[in-house]
């Protein structure tokens, strides 16, 4: 750890990131609430909570999920 006069308070942190790699971060972070999702989901319906299921999907149509006849469905 650097002590506090040897700090430059001008300098930047880290380096910016790049277009692609903020897109690859962002893929990411979508990638994973989708599989959260599912998840949560897949245990409402394995509960037998249909309907809360149904409302979650329709509240998180960025998931891009559906309830079918109890079971958790990728919109097409």
């Amino acid at each position: 750890m650097k002590k506090i006069d040897r700090i430059d308070g001008f300098s930047l942190g880290r380096k910016p990131l790049s277009r692609r790699e903020r897109e690859n971060l962002r893929r990411e972070r979508w990638q994973k609430q989708k599989e959260e999702g599912y998840q949560l989901l897949a245990e409402l319906c394995r509960l037998g909570e249909y309907d809360a299921a149904r409302n979650l999907a329709n509240k998180n149509p960025s998931w891009g999920y559906e309830i079918v006849d109890g079971e958790v469905m990728e919109k097409e």
